[in-house]
């Protein structure tokens, strides 16, 4: 099978399109011809060596956690899925090896499969896993957000933020979120209240929530909580998935539940959910869909696709 692959450490540069056996599968795990692949900042991480102190790896590693694909065949142990079924995969492991998304077939443990929105092409359906989950972690599990409630989320553009704004939305919450302006069409075309970040944000969410925010998410850290404070209602509940440590603030981390995975399909297959994509790359142009991401200009998910 066709699969990317990295040797060694480093940025676009070490990635190169190879040929690998069929990967294994075990009882509980399931076979899954990967039809597209999204990337997250994460893969950068690791595969530059940020997190060689707390992830074990083994060369050459496929890179790659968010999956959208079709079932080959699932392991006797994996009876909820069959061959041809459409599935969207979390498969991060604890171990870095070549059993990554940038790859024709994975093998992936069938805890971390859903079944794949019939609303969403492959595409779209593959940016969904990461970037959902730590929205919906952020909005519904750190924040709690509640009809009429305003929530105020920074970095509202980006694809966790733009996921959250609209979880928060179908929950019957107001949504502001600070944006470039070139962002702010789209946050209306969500149902977001759209506000320019920098400097006087604060005032100008207020203009909007006199009252200020019940609630506030931090997707785009760099110092923006302490910088918008007065943005908040006394006693505001406030999380971040950007910086940890912070007094008072929740810290979310993307955690693989796959009752949360499922609850995203279901929103999706509502019409409540949609995935924005910046680009789609084909499998042998990899090292550019990375360097894309690695730019910071892209607005929504970058993607291979492996077909």
């Amino acid at each position: 099978m066709r699969a990317v692959v990295y040797r060694r450490y480093g940025g676009p540069e070490v990635l190169e399109l190879t040929e690998l056996p069929t990967p294994r599968t075990h009882v509980d795990s399931v076979l899954v011809r990967v039809r597209a692949a999204a990337l997250n900042p994460a893969d950068l991480a690791l595969q530059a060596g940020a997190l060689d102190s707390a992830v074990e790896t083994y060369f050459p590693v496929v890179p790659g956690w968010d999956i959208a694909g079709v079932v080959e065949r699932a392991g006797p142990a994996a009876p909820e899925f069959a061959p041809g079924d459409e599935v969207i995969g979390y498969i991060r492991g604890d171990v870095q090896r070549a059993h990554g998304g940038l790859a024709e077939l994975v093998a992936a443990d069938v805890r971390t499969l859903v079944r794949k929105p019939v609303t969403m092409g492959f595409a779209e359906a593959a940016g969904l896993p990461l970037a959902g989950l730590t929205a919906y972690q952020a909005v519904v599990r750190a924040l709690d957000v509640r009809p009429d409630e305003t929530l105020l989320v920074h970095g509202a553009g980006g694809g966790v933020g733009s996921l959250a704004v609209q979880i928060a939305l179908a929950r019957g919450a107001r949504v502001i979120g600070t944006a470039a302006p070139a962002d702010h069409g789209y946050l209306r075309s969500l149902g977001a209240e759209p506000v320019v970040y920098g400097h006087g944000a604060a005032s100008r969410v207020r203009e909007l929530a006199p009252r200020g925010a019940d609630a506030v998410l931090d997707t785009a850290g760099g110092g923006t909580l302490a910088a918008t404070a007065d943005a908040a209602r006394a006693g505001a509940r406030t999380a971040s998935v950007a910086e940890t440590g912070v007094p008072g603030v929740v810290p979310v981390f993307c955690r693989l539940e796959r009752a949360d995975l499922a609850a995203l399909v279901e929103l999706a297959e509502a019409g409540g959910l949609s995935v924005r994509i910046a680009a789609a790359y084909p499998l042998e142009r990899a090292a550019d869909a990375q360097r894309l991401l690695a730019s910071g200009g892209s607005r929504g998910k970058v993607v291979v696709d492996v077909t």
